[in-house]
């Protein structure tokens, strides 16, 4: 087998199955940083062996096993470790090939609820999350917390050093200790997922990442089937997931949610998120994963001919804000309120919200050029629709919106 080969396979194990082999390896080692030096290694491994050896019948064994072997040879030389590189001989012993093909899943679920722990820097839970069990890398993460990658790097450094340091124990929380873990896995989730939608290309590494995030997600819900909040999330990534193919249209173009061809949405998969909803209200705990959820609810009956009344909307993000305050809810609520009374309102909502807050989030700019142009201030509209554009990340974004600006001149 040539390098080329060899080196697309370890890529696809990496693509396919990282998440699940470091939370694996974490699981046994208690040290996250040494499981993911010693997952790099194999990985380095699999390149130098599998254009000579072939690639194995299980990549992911072999990846898995290989990492453990560097995690015990760096405990050898370790006198103080000494001890736990015995018990970590017995572990090995244990692990059988279907740990790495996925008959052990919720390995990557204890993981989350590690990176959850509340000695960990709150700050540091979710990217930590999406590095660990999702392989996020830390300038891919920065933008999306508003921090420099040397600082995001740094914090997730001290994060597992904190986990190795004070002992935090690799394991489920007690059911009283769930209530302060639970959102912020939740809420690791639902990053993941947002990264992967948020990319409208779609390419193969951003599916993985949403397609694990609803697999994780519906995990959660069967350890967790009497919490609300959990079924809301799946519910809500279920409605987002259902209209991927209506996101762009035949020659490619980005298509806005008002504008898609509705016979395109995975409907399976809209009743899928309609039962997770009813199950979680049954439960009669509301949470703002669930209003959420509510609310893409909303749209799609909306998009189906089955018009909610706009005030509903209104209601429904108040009641979101009310639990969880953010500037994405906020700018949404302004939206629903241009629907219920008109333009003019709400751009007068849009403009009552913090200046600083939002003059770098695209989609206030983007909401406020599409109500000046309704409410006929075209000049103003095409000023910030060019603001819109230069906030954009996705280059079908910016050509839709640059689509917009053409047609408000």
């Amino acid at each position: 087998m040539n390098s080329g080969a060899a080196r697309a396979a370890a890529e696809r194990a990496a693509r396919d199955s990282y998440g699940r082999l470091l939370s694996i390896l974490s699981a046994r080692t208690r040290d996250i940083a040494l499981a993911e030096d010693a997952l790099a290694d194999a990985f380095e491994s699999a390149l130098e062996s599998w254009p000579r050896t072939g690639v194995p019948d299980n990549p992911a064994a072999w990846l898995v096993t290989t990492a453990r072997r560097k995690t015990l040879d760096v405990w050898r030389h370790d006198q103080v470790r000494e001890a736990a590189a015995h018990t970590l001989h017995l572990l090995a012993d244990e692990f059988t090939e279907s740990e790495a093909t996925g008959a052990v899943p919720d390995e990557r679920l204890r993981l989350l609820f590690v990176c959850a722990h509340p000695a960990i820097d709150a700050a540091a839970r979710t990217p930590l999350m999406l590095q660990t069990v999702l392989g996020l890398d830390v300038q891919r993460m920065a933008g999306a917390f508003l921090t420099a990658p040397a600082t995001l790097g740094q914090r997730l450094v001290r994060a597992k050093a904190r986990i190795r340091q004070a002992g935090i124990p690799f394991e489920f929380p007690e059911a009283r200790e769930l209530p302060d873990r639970l959102q912020d896995v939740l809420d690791g989730i639902y990053a993941a997922y947002g990264t992967g939608w948020d990319d409208v290309d779609g390419t193969d590494s951003t599916r993985r990442l949403s397609t694990e995030a609803i697999e994780l997600g519906a995990l959660l819900c069967r350890l967790m089937p009497s919490e609300p909040e959990p079924l809301g999330l799946l519910a809500l990534m279920l409605f987002c997931e259902a209209r991927t193919q209506a996101r762009r249209d035949a020659a490619g173009a980005y298509v806005p949610l008002d504008a898609q061809d509705t016979s395109r949405w995975a409907m399976p998969m809209v009743a899928e998120a309609e039962r997770a909803l009813q199950h979680a209200a049954t439960l009669s705990s509301p949470g703002p994963y669930q209003l959420e959820a509510a609310i893409q609810s909303a749209h799609t009956q909306r998009c189906l001919g089955a018009e909610v009344p706009a005030a509903a909307l209104v209601t429904l993000y108040d009641g979101l804000l009310a639990l969880r305050p953010g500037v994405g809810a906020q700018v949404s609520r302004c939206c629903a309120v241009a629907r219920a009374e008109g333009a003019a309102a709400g751009l007068a909502a849009l403009d009552a919200l913090d200046a600083g807050m939002v003059a770098g989030y695209q989609p206030w700019w983007a909401a406020r050029a599409h109500l000046l142009v309704e409410t006929g201030r075209r000049g103003e509209a095409r000023i910030a629709y060019q603001r819109a554009i230069g906030l954009a990340a996705q280059p079908q974004v910016r050509a839709h919106l640059a689509r917009m600006a053409a047609a408000a001149a």
